[in-house]
């Protein structure tokens, strides 16, 4: 595994292999904050691809590559807030958020369960704040991103990062509890540390 730093320079140069380890790297922070604008999939794409070409367009003027998920993050989210203004509006939730793709092996039952669990947790979470569906959205990235990119890609202090996630947290598993339904409230992940507390 090479560093940023070395991945980017090669892929200035024109190495396929460094571009795409970058992106393998990126993406799915990228896609979190696009998303967590609510934004459709084609102008969460957009989003994301305008990312992507900042950086082709800068690969050799990037000067800080330990905080490249930073930059894109916030240039990703300032393309959200431009497509936004641009539309007027926020989109609602896309459909394809509504449910958690189950392997076909599935039994029936299980698969139906396992759709209604996921469809209590996404309407509890329609429920919640802006702010707090925006945070827990690029908290959800997988890997899961650093504070800093996380606070880049909301425009928020770093401090209040952990704070505002166990606020919110909170309200979800309240939002739960109220609903009586399949999810547990103990399923929520804990209000309390954070994977993230040292980032």
């Amino acid at each position: 595994m090479h560093d940023t730093a070395t991945l980017l320079a090669a892929a200035a140069s024109g190495d396929q292999a460094s571009w795409d380890e970058l992106v393998r790297r990126h993406t799915n922070l990228l896609w979190s904050v696009a998303r967590s604008f609510r934004l459709g999939a084609a102008d969460a794409g957009d989003a994301v691809q305008m990312g992507w070409l900042r950086l082709v367009e800068n690969l050799d003027r990037i000067t800080a590559p330990d905080r490249l998920d930073s930059w894109l993050a916030t240039t990703v989210r300032r393309e959200c807030l431009r497509i936004l203004r641009r539309t007027g509006r926020e989109s609602p939730i896309a459909g394809d958020d509504a449910a958690l793709d189950v392997p076909d092996t599935t039994e029936l039952d299980t698969k139906l369960l396992a759709d209604e669990r996921d469809a209590e947790l996404w309407t509890a979470f329609a429920g919640m704040s802006q702010p707090c569906q925006r945070l827990l959205r690029v908290l959800m990235a997988t890997p899961p991103p650093s504070y800093a990119a996380v606070a880049a890609a909301l425009d928020m202090p770093i401090g209040s990062i952990g704070p505002t996630r166990a606020r919110c947290l909170k309200r979800l598993r309240s939002l739960l509890q109220t609903t009586g339904g399949l999810v547990e409230a103990g399923d929520v992940p804990p209000a309390e540390g954070s994977d993230h507390a040292s980032q």
